[in-house]
């Protein structure tokens, strides 16, 4: 048996609620004005045998009490038993109670006879004197009357509420039905999406409802679905392309060793061979950076001196470049960081500079409002506005003829920001007017304890 559906649970517990609530305000409703008429009726008939006691006293009792109605009753009787005065419904009828003794203020339920049958009255006694004696008057109002009132509007509320409750579960079934409806065409859109459809977007009617915020919330997780997809494509086609050649090379070496075994250098094969080797030695260490860079686990940190890591990067590039680097304005920068990391974006943003620059780079490092700023500037093209920020993406590659053919994966700047917000820095590419391109890395500075050597 399938589960019910949202619209109907919801549908099912909305009106089980109202139910609840509808029948306990009946309930407390019939009760309080119960309550009330017969508090009202309390009143009236301790009013009217007060009125009668005086009218006694005075000596001004009619036969006939007149201003009775037929729902009530009132008689005023002698110590004797003798009727003095009565109501028109029971005019020459007995006492309807036994005076039995001052009274100063009963109130019973007595029956009283009525033409056709007996009656139920709420009656108040009391006591007093009168022109021969003591005299007790009876007043009161018939509890059929009462409970008829509230017996009509128990009626009213036993059919009304159903219908009540039916109409609020038509309306339900209904609101619900038009809401879920649009979440159903949700629901199938993205079901229809296929593999190769994820540019495509659920419904959205522009309505600020929670169904309409839903819709928009989808299609901005649809858009970094799609992003992220066509990265991971990307990133395929870069690998496999960037794997093509020097497997190539090492292919075609080999091939050339194989066919003509005694023409071959050795030295130029076992050259060859291992070149290809390390650009994709580079390019797999690359990616597993980049792998690790992505994973929200922190990288283990220690103190570390920013300024030493960057005057031994700089001694390793000068000893392999004839750029002129120039660490003037390297100052102290200690900062807490993963040490392999650290030295990881400092190389890379230092080999990026060397291959983009004319003839000199400058590295600064300095302190400054609890940061520490490590500066790259290079005296070569700069970079266009266009490719400012798409200089950090993956497998980006700028104009060769900016690069003077240095070799490169196009991951270098990509593993350097990733690295940087891993450690909770930032890299930006600045434009500071001079020429070439400047580099600003940014770390928090260790704030307490020297740094480690």
């Amino acid at each position: 048996m399938p589960a019910p559906s949202l619209r109907t649970k919801a549908t099912a517990v909305a009106t089980l609620l109202c139910a609840v609530v509808l029948t306990a305000g009946g309930i407390l409703l019939v009760t309080t004005l119960d309550r009330h008429l017969t508090t009202s009726s309390d009143d009236l008939s301790r009013s009217r045998t007060s009125d009668l006691l005086d009218q006694a006293r005075a000596g001004e009792l009619p036969p006939v009490l007149r201003n009775v109605n037929d729902d009530s009753v009132a008689q005023v009787i002698a110590a004797d038993g003798a009727v003095l005065a009565a109501s028109a419904n029971i005019e020459g009828r007995g006492p309807i109670v036994s005076p039995d003794g001052p009274l100063t203020g009963v109130r019973r339920t007595i029956d009283a006879p009525d033409d056709q049958e007996t009656e139920h009255y709420r009656v108040w006694i009391q006591s007093g004197p009168g022109p021969g004696g003591e005299v007790t008057v009876v007043a009161g109002s018939s509890l059929e009357s009462l409970h008829e009132t509230t017996s009509t509007l128990r009626r009213s509320l036993v059919l009304g509420i159903p219908l009540v409750l039916a109409a609020l579960a038509l309306v339900m079934w209904i609101v619900l039905g038009r809401a879920l409806a649009r979440l159903d065409q949700i629901r199938a859109e993205v079901d229809a999406f296929g593999p190769d459809q994820l540019d495509r977007r659920v419904p959205d009617d522009g309505r600020s409802d929670e169904v309409g915020r839903l819709a928009a919330t989808m299609n901005r997780m649809l858009a970094r679905v799609d992003a992220s997809a066509q990265r991971q494509r990307r990133l395929v086609a870069d690998v496999s392309h960037d794997l093509q050649g020097p497997l190539a090379t090492q292919r075609v070496s080999l091939e050339l060793a194989l066919s003509s075994p005694a023409g071959i250098d050795h030295n130029v094969l076992r050259a060859d061979v291992l070149g290809a080797t390390g650009e994709m030695e580079r390019l797999v260490d690359d990616l597993l950076v980049l792998a690790a860079a992505d994973e929200d686990a922190p990288a283990p940190a220690s103190a570390v001196d920013l300024d030493a890591v960057v005057l031994e990067e700089a001694a390793r590039a000068r000893s392999s470049h004839a750029t002129t680097v120039d660490t003037a304005q390297v100052s102290a920068g200690p900062v807490r960081a993963n040490p392999t990391e650290l030295r990881r974006i400092v190389r890379n943003l230092l080999d990026n500079a060397v291959a983009h620059a004319g003839s000199r780079v400058e590295l600064g490092v300095s302190v400054t409002g609890g940061l520490v700023n490590l500066q790259v500037g290079d005296d070569g093209p700069g970079v266009p506005e266009e490719e400012q920020e798409r200089i950090f993406e993956r497998f980006h590659r700028g104009d060769p003829s900016r690069t003077r053919g240095a070799p490169g994966t196009g991951l270098g700047l990509a593993i350097a920001r990733s690295l940087a917000e891993r450690a909770g820095g930032t890299l930006v590419l600045v434009a500071d007017g001079r020429p070439g391109a400047h580099f600003v890395l940014t770390l928090p500075v260790l704030e307490s304890g020297p740094p480690a050597a």
